[in-house]
């Protein structure tokens, strides 16, 4: 379910109508960036189409309810769904996301009930942590998604901020000096929290390709238990609230 970009009074479809280097160009331009939610109707619209197609069951998985009011409008919409729902507050974005769609849907293919499915994606949701540096914090400012590393504004140009996801929000991990410094501590907390185990990373950036190149050939070689490794630039709705410059890592235990 695509969210929308709305660059000035131009409310355009993530995936079909923004690219991500669309994105870029608009916000180095500084034209003004914000997002918004699908509706109700359009999850309505969903579930019935799903349930015409021979859905008994659905399962509607959304990044933070923290970050957008995407869960809400979903749970809405699934009162009026003909066939049951339920609705998933991940507490994550991303790959993250993505990592608990498969999950669930490996459930589903296997013939699991609609309850177990639910509980493959929170499981895989739980094993899931994601760790990012951008370039500055003003984006995040703006969108109002700094949550806990508010703190850091008033010195926001004196460090380069590691940051996490934590419950859902974004949340201060460390502050380190400078740009190469931070990239070259998110590697080493990614290898630590990999440890030996069987382990998925997905790699993003937004107009960072050389140092998400660099990064993921680094867990190529570094990983032991590395099973799946994903390198993408992250789409028009998360760009607007990280801006260009953006590096992470998502890695999924289990």
């Amino acid at each position: 379910m695509p969210l929308t970009v709305v660059l000035g009074d131009e409310a355009l479809e993530e995936g079909s109508e923004i690219s991500a280097r669309s994105l870029e160009a608009a916000l180095r331009e500084r034209r003004a960036v914000t997002t918004s939610r699908p509706g109700p109707e359009m999850f309505a619209r969903a579930y019935r189409a799903a349930a015409d197609a021979g859905a008994s069951g659905i399962v509607s998985l959304h990044l933070s309810a923290e970050f957008s009011g995407t869960y809400d409008a979903a749970l809405v919409a699934a009162g009026r769904s003909p066939v049951p729902v339920r609705v998933v507050d991940t507490g994550v974005v991303a790959m993250a996301l993505g990592f608990c769609a498969l999950a669930a849907a490996e459930v589903a293919e296997a013939g699991g009930s609609l309850e177990e499915a639910v509980a493959a994606a929170r499981k895989r949701a739980e094993g899931t942590s994601a760790v990012f540096c951008v370039d500055t914090l003003d984006y995040l400012r703006r969108g109002g998604r700094i949550g806990a590393a508010q703190a850091l504004l008033g010195s926001a140009l004196a460090v380069k901020p590691l940051l996490e996801l934590a419950d859902g929000r974004i949340a201060l991990l460390e502050k380190v000096r400078t740009a190469s410094r931070a990239r070259a501590r998110l590697e080493e907390i990614v290898l630590e929290r990999a440890g030996t185990g069987p382990v998925d990373i997905a790699v993003h950036h937004l107009a960072a390709a050389e140092q998400a190149d660099r990064l993921a050939e680094n867990f190529r070689k570094n990983v032991p238990g590395l099973r799946e490794l994903h390198v993408t630039e992250v789409g028009a709705v998360i760009g607007a609230h990280t801006g260009p410059g953006l590096l992470g890592a998502v890695l999924s235990l289990g």
